[in-house]
This record gives C-alpha cells, structure tokens and sequence, in this order.
C-alpha cells in the first residue's frame, strides 16, 4: 500500500494541471482499492455546494454539473462533520439522497472521506461498490491517508483560482492568492521571480529574445558538462570498480548531442529559453523514471536530476542574461531575504510576495521598515506563471491578485492614492512634538538597520533610533566584518542622527536571521544559540564590536547599547564586564569616549519576571514584543499553521508589558518598546496608557502614530487601558480597540490593520 500511495501521489502531483489531477486520482484510487466507483466532490464556498468534480464509475455527463448543498446527503454528512463515513448500505441511512444523474444505483457500500487543509473541508473523497459490505479498517487508512496527501493538490488549485467555473482555465479571468499581511499598503506592478542557481523545479517559463542564442547557451553548457563528467571518470579510476565506472558512459551518451539534448533543443525551438527547456524535459524523463516498477530503474530518476542540475549550472553561470527590473516592480518568490532585497534597485520595488514566512518574520519587518507592501505565507502562489504578468500586492488584506479586471485594478489606484493622501497630510506633523492633547509627551524613535532607513526616518521627524539592528551589515557578507568596517558603519548612523540618541543592539543572529559564513545547525533554532548566548560564548566577536561601537561614537557622545534575549541578571553582568573591558581598552588607545548607557532588551518571559533586577543593573530597558509575544503565547511567529496564533493583544502580552513599565519605574529607569506594537497606532496608544518613556517603530509608521497620539488625551488612554485589561480574549480586545479609536476620528490612521 506504501508504494501504491507513493506512486499516486507521485503521479498527481505531476499531472499538468487541475483537471487531469482529479481525473488521475479518481482512476488510480479506484484501481488501488478495487471497487467500482471513485468520486471526488469539491466544495464551491460561493454556491455553497457540493460540486462532482471526478468521478470513475459514475457516469460521466455527470461530472461537472451535479452538485449537494453542504447538509445534503451522505456527502453533506462527511463534510458537516469532518470524520470518514463508512456504510455496509448507504440505501438504509436516513441522510442518502439519491441523484439519478449519476446512476449510482446498484452502489450500496459507501466509504466516505474528507479533503481537509490547515482545519478546512476543501471536499469529499468517495469510493462505492455493488455489494452491501462494510470497508475494513486498512481501506478506511487508506483512502484518509491518500486525502491528507492529496490535499494540497486541491488547496493549490482553491488558490490558484483554476476550480469550478475556471476549471477550463481562462487566461484572461482573475485569481486571488491569499497568504498573510507582511506590510500594509497596495501596489500595482510587474512580477519579477526570483529563483534560487542550480535549481530546475525554480526556473520559469519564459520566451527566448533569440532561439540561436538559446540553442548556442546550451552548446555550450553540454560541451562544459560533458568535459566535467569525463574528468569525474577519470578521477574515480583509482577508486571504483569497471561497473561502477561504466556509470559515466552512461550519463555521457545522455548527454549526446541526439539524446536529452536533441529534446531540450525542440522545446527552445517550439518557443521556451534554454533554463526553462531544460526543466521540463528533465521533469519528464524523471517523471517517467519514478513510476516504473523495476527498484534499479526507479533510481535512474536520480542520474537524469543529477544532469539536469549540472546543465543548468553551467547555463547560468555562463549566460549574459540579467534579470531586469521594471519600473514597478513586485518581487516574487519562496522567500526573499533582508540581505537580498538590499542587493536590489529598491527605487524600483514597489511589493514583495512571497510563499513562505509570516507577518512577523525578518523579511517582512525589513519590509515594513522600507515601506513596501508585502505578501508573505501565500503558499499557493504559481510562481512561475506569475512572473512576468501585472499583478496587485494587496497588504492590507494579505492578497495577490492577477489578471485583474479594470473595475479591481481601479480600486486599488483609489486606495494607492488614499494612502499617498493620507501620508502627504502627515508630513505636516514632522516637527511638532508627539504630546496629546492634554500635554502628555512621549518621544518617538525608529527601527533601523539599512542605509536607506536614515534619510526616511530623519524626513519623517525621528528623534532618535530606539533599535539598530547591527547583524545587518554582518547578513550581507560572506565573512565577520572587521572592527573599521564596523566603525565605519556605525559611524555613519551616530552622525545621522546626533544629537539624538542612537540605541544599538549588539549582534543578534539565530532564529531567523542565519549568517552564510557561520552557519547554526539546531532542532529549535529559536530556543538555541542565539543573540547574547552566542557573543558570550565568542567574546572576541562581541569585543570587537563593541569597541568599533564606541571608536565610532567619539565626539558623538549619543551612543546606546543594547544587550538581546537576556534571560538572567548574570548574562547582564558579565556583558557590562565586556563592555567596561572594551571601553577601558579603546581609551587607552586615545579614543576620548564617554562611557554610553547600556540597556537590555525584554524579550523572554524570564526577563519579565527579573524586570526589576535588571532595571537595578542597567541604565534603561526595552521591550521587543515581537519575541515576547511569541515567547509567551509558544507560537512560531514564522510558522504559518500557527502564526493565527499570533496576536500582540493577547492578556497575557498586555499584562507582561504592564508589569514590565510597572517595575523599570519603580526603580527610575526609563523604558522603550521597540517592536512591531510600538509603530501600530491602535497599541501604540495602549502602551503610552501604560507609561512607557519612548516607542520605536519602521520610519513609515511613525507619523501615523504621532498623528494618533496628538489626537487623544490621556483621560481617555488611561480608562481604554482598564477596559481592555478586563478582558480575556485578544481577538475581542483587538475589535474593540479599533472601534472606540475610530469613534474618536482615528478610523483612516488604523485602517491597514482593520483591512488585515
């Protein structure tokens, strides 16, 4: 049964598009458990029904055209209450409901399960036969096992907007891809794929500019490749067997000129450039490889993969192809990095979609820090058949939408210029204090780690940086910077921003933020080696730091560092020790430097509760509620089966940073929140309630939370802050906050997070 399942998940998986994947499904369960009909209902939320999508056994004018509401029939059933219904005769059950369309007359044994993907019914899986008989359990594992495979097949087509009345596919008709808001905002643009080297399943679809140039590119690569693996052979002599070594004959009379090649060439010619002929006739022979029975066989699958990344490699290292960048551009692809989007023309991005991450992951903070909506989690996003086309990044809601008509894309040029609106009529806020109307001042900072960030956030009235995100400069290396290039660095960001203080973090790599050169292989990542843990554990990385910090503040005196995920009062201590070590040895040096304020950031539970103690041990605190938030609530902020989970409003989070301002005061040190709450207008205002000193959010949410904060008093703050703390359920306190901020005026300022 192992390798039947293996084999038809294989082969679905593979089909060339929607329909030819259930009609497979259908034939190949059928055969696998023997009976006579196999059918498969998908669910159409909008008729809310139903719908016979495949079927083996059934007649076939029925497919398509016969449908059950959601609490018809057996079918209804199983979906209503998502577990499998096995009956000896479904004739006698009380909710069979015939239908005549499909002559499922002499079927009396029905076995029926749901499609089920992240908790949803997506559809029914169902097999019937002639006699009166009850499936035994090992069919029953059978066909809920093959369902659970099988169901990302059929989510991926829900996304892809290919099911019921687009089944037969129309170009021209639009599709939405939801995943999660990464940054609000709305863009119109062209989709640019960015895909991984060596990587067939990546490459494309995409019309050569010169079938000849194609056809030479791909000369060449053979001639590379064939030289490479004759020098393979030749190495392996002294070490491997005759049999062995006739492996190599055989991958070079693949490569002959009237072999795979011949193929390759075909497809360039039908109107494909070489990379993406290359990857369809490799997923093909693969693709035929892994479904023969014979083992030996079955690994050749293997050799052929082998030779196609070898071929492409040699394709793209060699190829003059330059990916260019239109004017409005939206980036696409499994995951775009911080590093990456630095390498790119930014001045000509204006959205990102990506199938992997969260909200909450370091690409979309990045992101929200440039000010580019972003997509990120769209896990059924068709790449491939994106890139290249005009597509709408809606991050508000968490969509991308293609082929969209000129009534949707209207829309959304309001909504672009709404926001360009709105933001045009904050920047006559950029010099006038954040004070509520009452007079309550609270200084408002920013997140930085890019280049680019400093005149952003200087144009939009930054009174300082509250977290500057140093393992920046070290992501984008491919080796340790030295302590100049450092300095340099640092020095750049101090003097941007003097006299106003510049808070910076020292390194903080692990979780989600990897460096190539120094690479963390763990189990959970996030509970591992990670920020202090890691520089304590390598002083001279952490000394070398610190004294490029303090040589780049001379003359400057607006230093600030900050220690991350600190979880006892010792990690703390022995840091200072390193710092006042590294002080003591700059100025001997002759660097005339104060010593600077040193701070640690609140991001653990354990902190929360030693709050105090460290507050008695340093100069200032800062909370980042992003890892707090996932800390407390045990959520992989990056883990989209549970970033819903995710939610800063919880009690739990609210209580903690209460606490947290609570304790830092009692022992007159002043406190900060860096984390996504602080630039969010609707929690920004809960957390100046609370009495924290300074907020420090990306420099494009900072007039929209200093718009918020001149707009209330703190009367009003202060009696919000008890009612919410009453509460017991985040997903309530979120509602309720936006409904009493937008009954005071405040409706257009949270919108992105109501839209999301």
């Amino acid at each position: 049964m192992l390798d039947t399942l293996r084999r038809i998940v294989q082969e679905v998986n593979n089909a060339p598009d929607i329909r030819s994947a259930l009609d497979l499904m259908a034939q190949r369960v059928r055969d696998a458990m023997g009976t006579e009909v196999c059918s498969i209902y998908l669910r159409d939320n909008t008729e809310e029904r139903y719908v016979l999508m495949a079927s083996e056994g059934l007649k076939r004018e029925a497919v398509g055209r016969v449908s059950l509401g959601f609490s018809e029939g057996l079918v209804g059933q199983v979906g209503l209450r998502e577990e499998p219904i096995n009956l000896e005769d479904a004739f006698a059950h009380p909710k069979f409901h015939y239908l005549a369309e499909t002559g499922e007359d002499p079927f009396h044994a029905f076995l029926g399960v749901p499609v089920m993907h992240h908790g949803k019914v997506l559809g029914i899986l169902v097999v019937q036969q002639r006699d009166a008989r009850r499936f035994d359990q090992s069919e029953e594992a059978f066909l809920i096992t093959i369902s659970a495979q099988l169901s990302a097949v059929i989510a991926h087509a829900h996304a892809s907007g290919v099911l019921f009345e687009q089944l037969d596919a129309h170009e021209d008709l639009p599709s939405f891809h939801d995943g999660q808001p990464g940054a609000s905002g709305a863009a119109i643009g062209t989709g640019v794929l960015l895909f991984p080297e060596a990587d067939l399943s990546a490459v494309p679809d995409r019309e050569p500019e010169d079938i000849s140039a194609e056809i030479a590119l791909l000369d060449e690569a053979l001639v590379r490749v064939r030289q490479e693996i004759r020098d393979l052979a030749e190495r392996a002599k002294t070490t491997l067997g005759a049999e062995e070594q006739a492996l190599f004959d055989v991958y070079l009379r693949m490569l002959d000129r009237h072999a795979l090649p011949a193929e390759v060439v075909a497809r360039i010619r039908e109107g494909q450039w070489a990379q993406g002929a290359l990857r369809t006739v490799v997923d093909a022979h693969v693709h035929n490889f892994e479904m023969m029975d014979d083992p030996y066989l079955r690994e050749r699958a293997a050799d052929v993969r082998d030779l196609g990344r070898r071929v492409l490699g040699q394709l793209q290292s060699r190829s003059r192809r330059r990916i260019t960048f239109p004017e409005h551009c939206i980036l696409l692809g499994d995951d775009v990095s911080a590093p990456m989007l630095m390498e790119l023309p930014q001045e000509n991005i204006v959205g990102i979609a990506t199938t992997r991450g969260s909200r909450n992951s370091h690409m979309a903070i990045v992101a929200r820090a440039m000010g580019i909506p972003t997509v990120v989690g769209a896990q059924n996003l068709p790449l491939k058949k994106l890139d290249g086309k005009e597509l709408i990044v809606d991050g508000f809601r968490g969509r991308v939408i293609a082929n969209a008509s000129a009534e949707l894309k209207e829309q959304f040029q309001e909504i672009i210029a709404e926001e360009r609106h709105l933001q045009a009529g904050l920047e006559k806020l950029r010099d006038l204090p954040a004070q509520t109307e009452d007079g309550e001042r609270i200084r408002l900072q920013v997140n930085t780690g890019l280049m680019t960030d400093i005149n952003r956030s200087i144009e939009r009235g930054a009174e300082g940086v509250g977290l500057y995100r140093t393992e920046i400069p070290f992501m984008v290396r491919d080796r340790f910077p030295s302590e100049e290039e450092q300095r340099l660095i640092y020095r750049e960001q101090l003097s941007a921003f003097a006299p106003h203080p510049v808070t910076m973090r020292t390194l903080d790599v692990g979780g989600d933020k990897a460096l190539s050169y120094f690479p963390i292989e763990e189990e959970n990542p996030f509970l591992g080696w990670r920020g202090i843990r890691l520089t304590l554990d390598h002083p001279e990385i952490f000394i070398v730091q610190v004294r490029a910090m303090l040589k780049a503040a001379e003359g400057l005196d607006n230093l600030r560092i900050m220690l991350p995920m600190i979880t006892s009062v010792i990690e703390a201590e022995e840091a200072q020790h390193l710092i006042h070590r590294a002080w003591l040895e700059v100025r001997e040096e002759g660097v005339d430097v104060a010593m600077p304020p040193v701070g640690v950031m609140i991001e653990v539970p354990a902190s929360v509760y030693q709050a105090r103690a460290l507050a008695q041990r340093v100069d200032f605190l800062s909370v980042g509620t992003n890892d707090l938030t996932q800390y407390l609530l045990a959520v992989d902020r990056n883990n989209r089966q549970v970033s819903d989970l995710y939610n800063s409003c919880h009690p739990a989070v609210l209580h903690a940073l209460l606490h947290v301002v609570e304790q830092a005061h009692e022992e007159g040190k002043p406190v900060s929140v860096c984390g996504e709450m602080a630039g969010d207008p609707s929690t920004a205002l809960l957390l100046l309630a609370m009495g924290y000193d300074t907020l420090s959010m990306n420099a494009s949410n900072l007039l929209r939370v200093k718009a918020a904060v001149r707009q209330v008093n703190m009367g009003f703050l202060r009696q919000l802050l008890n009612e919410v703390l009453a509460m017991d359920n985040g997903e309530v306190i979120a509602s309720y906050l936006d409904l009493q901020l937008t009954k005071v005026g405040l409706g257009d300022l949270i919108r992105h997070r109501k839209a999301a």
